[in-house]
């Protein structure tokens, strides 16, 4: 799985219609340029893509004031909303996933009911107890990694990478229950994408006014 596809979905929906200019913005805002594959590539890409499979649909507004072709706005079509959902709950339920994709299913969590989301990764957890039970058939920690030559250092990583990741998601779900968040049905949401306009402290250069 790509964490590219699920941020643009997220990022489009955050905000009902949005251009490509504002879906980078967004992301750049959130720091994923730094953690994900979300480069602006990648993003314009995915957005045409991803209108052609009906996840999103294309709208064409007025010219850019800088001339050229119509800017093209995008919506999450149902099929989209589905497609969102699907990747939201993979993204945190599968243990094996590569930290950008994880980072996106946090960043998007609250779309969900608070009940799902704890029960989604409490499947996360239990993910990662069995791929560490798979890891120390073969390997002992208590013994060091020493048991295995130099090799064994790779088992040791993977065992305390299971056992911190499993920390971390029982603090998270803790904080969760705990009442932390606004989570879907429960009131406002918290806004985590700029205004039309708005300045974004963290972009990485200047963004000409494009039309995707």
């Amino acid at each position: 799985m790509s964490a590219i596809r699920l941020l643009i979905l997220g990022a489009v929906r955050q905000h009902g219609r949005a251009h490509g200019y504002q879906v980078r913005n967004d992301l750049e805002f959130w720091g994923a340029h730094e953690w994900s594959n979300a480069k602006p590539g990648s993003i314009y890409h995915g957005l045409k893509h991803m209108a052609k499979q009906g996840l999103l649909l294309a709208h064409e507004v007025a010219p850019s004031t800088a001339g050229g072709p119509p800017r093209v706005e995008y919506e999450v079509t149902d099929q989209g909303t589905e497609e969102y959902f699907t990747l939201l709950r993979q993204a945190l339920t599968s243990y094996d996933q590569k930290m950008d994709v994880l980072s996106a299913g946090i960043g998007f969590i609250v779309d969900l009911p608070r009940d799902e989301a704890i029960a989604l990764l409490e499947q996360r957890i239990e993910g990662l107890r069995q791929w560490r039970a798979s890891v120390t058939e073969y390997y002992v920690p208590e013994n060091g990694p020493e048991q295995l030559g130099h090799i064994g250092e790779i088992m040791n990583m993977w065992v305390h990478s299971a056992d911190s990741e499993a920390q971390w998601t029982h603090g998270l779900i803790e904080r969760i229950e705990g009442g932390a968040y606004t989570f879907a049905g429960e009131g406002d949401p918290f806004v985590g994408v700029l205004a039309e306009g708005e300045p974004n402290p963290y972009a990485t250069g200047p963004h000409p006014e494009d039309p995707h």
